[in-house]
């Protein structure tokens, strides 16, 4: 049987699957077909857009004009000739945390229902669009008429029955032309799992996978040449099996590692003895530019109530002082070691103009005690189905507050953001292991790989996926601007 994944990419509260991210979706199915005998192809969105809307023609753009990122990450395959011999279609869609993609663009129900429509396949869909999905935040889930596809299947299994696909899972990247950051999972369902946007607690019941499974995956996709690894999946890198031993042996067992990072962090599990060793393992083993992904959401209590949010903002502050404690030294390839990225969230349960408030005095209260925070995201709530917000109030508060949030985040931006920049990048400042990725016109956009790596604007249009080294010499709002070393 020759089954195809058409992986139209994730992004979940839990973890990433946009490019240059590798999700655990595609690589755990390809593994499990491979497994039981079958011919499995790997296709990407990008490669149906290219087949489909522009008539399998790539066109380099003009000096006038973007990278155009809808067929950036195509695949080895050919669209066509691949779907012409496939006998089932699997659609992996998802996206539970909508966010901005610098060379990727996820697919939606509404784009890719009608691309498939005269396909004669059976097709089966599957991923987080089991529990909702929606590209936008500040919206409700997308809502798609279904019955194009013969099954809607969850091929979630328990990790001790996962082991073997994971690993032969690793086969996949022979189909990818282009470098990716593995996202490994370490973890399901949150160890809290009371928030009231998330669709984690839906998914799973909290449930460790162990350190040995973790380490083998790891490996197996290093023999295959990956040297990007995010462990990533999770809702608490801190509660993971055996944390420490864990980065010390893939460290030992994958030398030449470009980047190892982790992503989500419970702030209330950093500031619980045992927390200032991980944090400090984590500095050790790691590769600079980590970032502890704190889902604080708000810095308002009566929001943090309302919500059943997991951190209170005193809690916060004390994780916050504490990442930085061991990870605000500059690292080998010019980014500090390890530092908190707060996630704020607009439109939750509660809110008011006096949340706002609370969040720029807390964020303020920061910069003024010369701490860092490499990235704070800030997005509207999607209102997903099932989840608490959904059952407890909707959009309400959203509808109520949308004519702020623009303002609002544009605060942050301009007041914290903006001089944070200059501080964990002084002008000056040497940046290494740098990736040419997009144009905008005559700007290259760059960055280098990592969990949540900023973006670097360089004046001319620089050959594209070529390693460089930069010096910082301004800043925009997010992103920094540089030139090259030569």
């Amino acid at each position: 049987m020759h089954y195809t994944i058409l992986d139209c990419y994730t992004d979940e509260a839990s973890g990433l699957g946009v490019p240059p991210y590798l999700g655990t979706y595609p690589r755990y199915i390809y593994g499990q077909l491979k497994t039981e005998g079958h011919t499995v192809s790997y296709l990407t969105i990008d490669d149906l857009r290219l087949w489909k809307n522009y008539g399998g023609v790539r066109r380099e753009p003009t000096v006038k004009q973007k990278t155009n990122i809808l067929v950036y990450n195509t695949t080895n395959n050919n669209a066509r000739d691949i779907l012409a011999r496939t006998d089932v279609l699997i659609v992996i869609i998802g996206v539970h945390v909508p966010g901005k993609y610098l060379t990727a663009l996820p697919g939606t129900l509404r784009e890719v229902i009608p691309l498939l429509r005269e396909l004669p396949m059976k097709k089966i869909l599957t991923g987080p669009v089991i529990f909702g999905t929606q590209l936008e935040g500040g919206k409700l889930f997308e809502n798609a008429d279904l019955s194009l596809f013969d099954e809607i299947k969850d091929f979630t299994l328990p990790f001790d029955k996962l082991d073997q696909y994971a690993i032969a899972g690793a086969e996949i990247l022979t189909q990818i032309p282009d470098k990716r950051v593995i996202e490994i999972e370490t973890s399901r369902g949150c160890n809290v799992g009371k928030c009231s946007f998330c669709t984690e607690p839906l998914k799973s019941k909290f449930v460790n996978r162990s350190k040995d499974s973790v380490v083998q995956e790891v490996k197996a996709f290093y023999g295959r040449g990956a040297r990007f690894i995010r462990l990533g999946k999770q809702a608490d890198f801190y509660s993971s099996d055996q944390p420490i031993e864990m980065l010390q042996e893939i460290r030992e067992s994958c030398p030449d590692l470009e980047m190892l990072h982790i992503d989500n962090v419970n702030p209330n599990f950093v500031v619980r003895p045992g927390g200032e060793e991980i944090t400090k393992a984590i500095v050790e083993y790691c590769t600079s530019g980590n970032i502890a992904a704190f889902g604080i959401e708000s810095f308002d209590p009566a929001v943090v109530k309302a919500n059943l949010l997991n951190t209170m903002p005193a809690v916060a502050m004390k994780a916050i002082q504490i990442i930085n404690k061991y990870g605000a030294k500059r690292g080998e390839n010019g980014m500090p070691c390890f530092l908190p990225g707060i996630n704020i969230i607009f439109g939750l349960l509660n809110e008011t103009k006096e949340t706002h408030q609370k969040n720029i005095e807390a964020l303020t209260y920061i910069l003024q005690d010369g701490l860092l925070l490499r990235r704070i995201n800030i997005r509207q709530v999607a209102i997903l189905p099932n989840t608490y917000i959904h059952q407890h109030g909707g959009h309400k508060y959203l509808l109520k507050n949308k004519k702020y949030y623009w303002k609002w985040r544009n605060e942050i931006r301009q007041t914290i953001d903006n001089p944070m920049l200059a501080r964990i990048l002084p002008k000056g400042t040497i940046i290494k292991d740098v990736w040419t990725e997009m144009y905008d016109g005559k700007t290259t956009f760059c960055r280098q790989m990592g969990t949540y790596p900023l973006v670097i604007g360089i004046k001319g249009r620089l050959p594209l996926k070529q390693k460089i080294s930069v010096k910082v010499t301004g800043y925009m709002l997010r992103s920094v601007v540089g030139e090259v070393l030569s």
